[in-house]
């Protein structure tokens, strides 16, 4: 069974009498009732190794029960008219600023008013380009990190961007604001990249072994207790960003993932105040068209949070 999951149950002898779909209703409580009965309708329930086709059948106890969980069925997003900044479009893509508290595509807890289901309302042929839930994709921002992206609009651009992402043709600056001042001002932060040992929905530089990631950084401004820095990212790792100025002490403004219960005072209170959401933003974006060749960079204006942030962090200087 592909992707799904086998389970098994011993029926109790207390259980005799009882009819089938209640007793693995009350065995599996993430399955309900309705779910049991229709589970059992197409043929994915057995009793000592028989198919049973009727919910309603009397357990005598002693069974065992064997329930086949297929894995749940993606839905199809939804086209959606939402609103969209485009930088660029042509026949082959288009780059998008994308608004901070966008998710990019579909999954669990997010369902529709994503950016993939703007593009779809947007550009009408993009569906089934890189798979249903994905379409076009070739990179994705965290939610509530603003700015660039690029999005294909056929099979063959999305595979040429997609091999110059890995190939790390793309060129790729952010700017964020982080606790405190780097040092130095300006470096390169290398380590080897992957999930947190612990906290599974958390990422690390600190594992033993993993993928590489390479950030480069420049300190632009510093503020009391603050600093605005320039980063160019060499890998593109889920989180690095966050992920590489956390661990040396320098959290992302209002990142509560990585940044934890860090109390904040001042003018960067104010200035978390006016974010609301990580203070990462996807400046600029640089990559060679796919096909016509020619160089492209693209560069995303700072959101009014961002601004009003920066605002409240240069008013401790005046």
């Amino acid at each position: 069974m592909s992707g799904g999951e086998r389970r098994t149950h011993l029926v109790p002898a207390e259980a005799k009498g009882q009819r089938l779909d209640a007793v693995l209703a009350t065995s599996f409580p993430d399955l309900s009732r309705s779910r049991v009965q229709a589970l059992i309708d197409e043929g994915r329930v057995q009793v000592d190794g028989r198919v049973v086709a009727k919910p309603s059948v009397r357990l005598r106890g002693g069974e065992t029960l064997t329930i086949d969980v297929p894995a749940p069925k993606p839905a199809e997003p939804i086209a959606q008219e939402l609103p969209l900044t485009v930088l660029y479009e042509d026949a082959d893509l288009i780059v998008l600023d994308k608004a901070a508290g966008m998710v990019v595509h579909p999954a669990a807890g997010h369902t529709d008013g994503t950016l993939v289901n703007a593009l779809l309302h947007r550009i009408r042929d993009l569906a089934g380009i890189g798979g249903e839930l994905r379409p076009g994709i070739v990179h994705r921002l965290d939610k509530d990190t603003s700015g660039c992206m690029v999005v294909a609009k056929n099979e063959a651009t999305l595979h040429a961007l997609q091999a110059a992402f890995k190939g790390r043709e793309v060129k790729k600056t952010y700017l964020a604001l982080v606790h405190g001042v780097p040092t130095p001002e300006e470096g390169r932060i290398e380590t080897p990249y992957g999930r947190h040992p612990v906290h599974r929905k958390k990422f690390s530089g600190r594992v033993k072994s993993g993928k590489p990631a390479m950030t480069h950084y420049r300190t632009l401004e510093t503020f009391d207790k603050a600093s605005l820095v320039e980063v160019d990212l060499e890998t593109g790792r889920t989180h690095q960003v966050r992920v590489h100025f956390a661990e040396r002490g320098h959290p992302l403004l209002c990142d509560a993932l990585y940044g934890g219960a860090r109390r904040a005072t001042g003018a960067v209170a104010e200035a978390q105040k006016a974010l609301g959401r990580h203070a990462l933003h996807a400046w600029k974006l640089s990559f060679t068209h796919p096909a016509t060749h020619q160089p492209l960079t693209f560069e995303a204006q700072l959101p009014e949070d961002f601004a009003r942030a920066l605002q409240a962090l240069r008013a401790t200087d005046q």
